[in-house]
């Protein structure tokens, strides 16, 4: 599957995740203009609103359908009529009804990739490919993927029907998949999407020591984001800001190009609601580094300790989860 070297991410833009959107209209015209930039990746999930995201993303690609690439995601248990979710669900009767549920909300006939959300810890992940695979012999999807799985749950999946991508976290403030995930794709020939790209707007230099979070912005719960944390992780945002300069950018464009450098097979889709972001997001794709330049930045990183987990100790203990056997 080959897509735009940035894609679009499109969680935040049902407007409760970092705090409230301007308008659903403006979302809209947000991804069409990412289209009309050349933008053909656009990564949604029907937990995301729960459900308006996949709205927002099937109004605004319906006229343009055939040119580009719909990601989506299922795997919680959410009720239709309230939107309350319930923890996880990757039994075979959910996922179709999970799929059939977004293809009404996408307005399409196929979702170009499907990932598993999170790994279900109850349900064998040959079954969860199973099912896919019927669904992929209805057209209805044309390739897979997982999110945050474990390593062994990867190969088992694979084995099943061929993975097309694994979705994890990834930035200069999250190495993570560099020690087995990554080498494990590329062993498999498996592509690889890094879901915030930019730290949660960390390493775009917007933060600082003394920045608060809304009530209404659910990065307070990071620990990562404690105000001590934030001010130990400062070196980070100094090393792409003094890159910035060096290279005529900014931090945000230099954290992606890092990013683009590292492997062909690696698409960050960066979230946004304004449309600057967007087009410094894609930016980023003029930033060019020469081979030692790649170097000396990727060790000026590694010198840095990051303080903090990624996310909430709930959220973590969701992540390299391996499913059970059949």
């Amino acid at each position: 599957m080959k897509v735009s070297s940035i894609g679009l991410g499109t969680q935040t833009m049902p407007g409760n995740l970092y705090g409230p959107v301007t308008s659903r209209k403006d979302m809209v015209t947000l991804i069409r203009t990412a289209v009309d930039q050349g933008v053909t990746f656009f990564d949604t999930a029907e937990a995301y609103g729960p459900f308006e995201s996949e709205r927002i993303v099937g109004d605004a690609l319906r006229p343009v359908r055939d040119d580009v690439v719909i990601a989506s995601k299922f795997g919680w248990n959410i009720d239709p009529d309230t939107g309350a979710v319930t923890g996880l669900n990757s039994r075979p009767d959910h996922i179709r009804r999970a799929v059939d549920g977004m293809l009404k909300r996408l307005r399409t006939d196929h979702i170009d990739l499907l990932y598993q959300h999170r790994v279900d810890p109850t349900v064998p992940i040959e079954d969860v490919a199973d099912t896919v695979k019927d669904l992929m012999a209805q057209g209805k999807v044309l390739h897979w993927g997982l999110s945050e799985p474990g390593l062994q749950t990867i190969r088992r999946a694979h084995a099943v029907q061929p993975l097309t991508a694994i979705q994890n976290e990834y930035s200069t403030l999250w190495r993570g998949p560099e020690d087995k995930v990554l080498p494990l794709c590329e062993e498999l020939g498996i592509g690889f999407v890094c879901w915030a790209p930019l730290g949660m707007g960390f390493t775009t230099g917007t933060m600082s020591p003394y920045f608060r979070f809304t009530e209404d912005d659910r990065r307070t719960v990071f620990p990562r984001n404690s105000q001590d944390n934030l001010a130990a992780n400062m070196p980070l945002v100094q090393l792409l800001q003094d890159w910035a300069v060096r290279k005529g950018a900014t931090p945000a464009q230099i954290d992606l190009a890092w990013l683009l450098a590292q492997k062909p097979w690696i698409v960050p889709i960066p979230s946004t609601t304004r449309l600057s972001h967007l087009l410094e997001n894609i930016g980023a794709e003029e930033v060019r580094f020469s081979p030692a330049e790649l170097q000396e930045l990727t060790a000026a990183v590694a010198r840095i300790t990051i303080h903090g987990d990624r996310l909430p100790p709930a959220a973590l203990a969701m992540t390299g989860v391996e499913a059970p056997t059949r």
